[in-house]
């Protein structure tokens, strides 16, 4: 992305997450282009608020193509259902999100993360790292139907986030990634802490929240799917119902 201008210099990027929410949900969004290889309209551009800014993703609901086996809501309403789940798990996998009007209308507003350039993405997929299992449980709960490369994004503090979420939450099992490494091992204590916490609160105020975005059945197919990975106690497998490895896988 492009550096902020030599007369923005008094202005600073979000040191935590909530200046990322509040520069997301108040600021002005200047469009700088677009994401060509994306299926739906992707706009990045400049965000300013106060002394606050940064750059952005913006991907308004007008620009989003239909999908068959997404009939209900909208992709942008998945994308921050994600966020949702992502910040109730304490792993912090997608960057700040927030759901707002933009320059074209109502969409989903991402900070957007500069991953390490230095990282070789085929090589890390395939690491036994905690932060990429920490991403396959994730993944199995949201029911994430393109876990590609690309939307991997190490960076240089070792953190890892996950972009893209828009084709997750379907009602039918659709796990779609290249994070199998883990499938059918034990899940760590790590994670079945975290499942418990999410049962708790799906029950409560993360299901609430995710009702403004989700459809009652895909809730409760979510807290299903939560339920199944702490009775198995493991990462789920390929079903052999559905192709398990996305594509392009990068």
């Amino acid at each position: 992305m492009s550096e902020l201008p030599a007369e923005a210099s008094d202005l600073r990027p979000p040191t935590d997450d909530a200046e990322a929410h509040e520069l997301l949900t108040h600021g002005v969004i200047d469009l700088e282009g677009r994401m060509l290889d994306a299926s739906n309209v992707t706009l990045v551009g400049a965000i300013r608020h106060g002394d606050l800014a940064a750059e952005c993703v913006y991907k308004p609901v007008a620009g989003e193509r239909p999908l068959w086996d997404f009939p209900d809501g909208t992709l942008a309403g998945r994308e921050i259902s994600a966020f949702l789940v992502s910040e109730a798990t304490g792993w912090r996998i997608v960057p700040p999100t927030v759901l707002r009007e933009g320059p074209f209308g109502p969409g989903m507003v991402q900070l957007w993360v500069d991953g390490d350039p230095d990282v070789d993405l085929a090589a890390f997929v395939r690491r036994d790292d905690a932060a990429l299992r920490r991403m396959a449980v994730f993944d199995a709960v949201v029911n994430n139907a393109d876990r590609k490369g690309g939307h991997i994004i190490p960076m240089p503090d070792g953190h890892v986030h996950g972009v893209d979420h828009g084709i997750c939450f379907s009602v039918d099992p659709k796990l779609r990634t290249l994070l199998w490494r883990w499938a059918g091992t034990p899940l760590p204590a790590e994670a079945l802490a975290v499942l418990e916490r999410l049962a708790d609160g799906l029950r409560g105020e993360l299901g609430e929240q995710l009702h403004e975005h989700l459809t009652r059945t895909e809730v409760r197919c979510t807290q299903r799917r939560v339920a199944d990975l702490l009775r198995t106690g493991r990462h789920p497998e390929p079903s052999g119902e559905w192709p398990a490895l996305p594509w392009p896988p990068f």
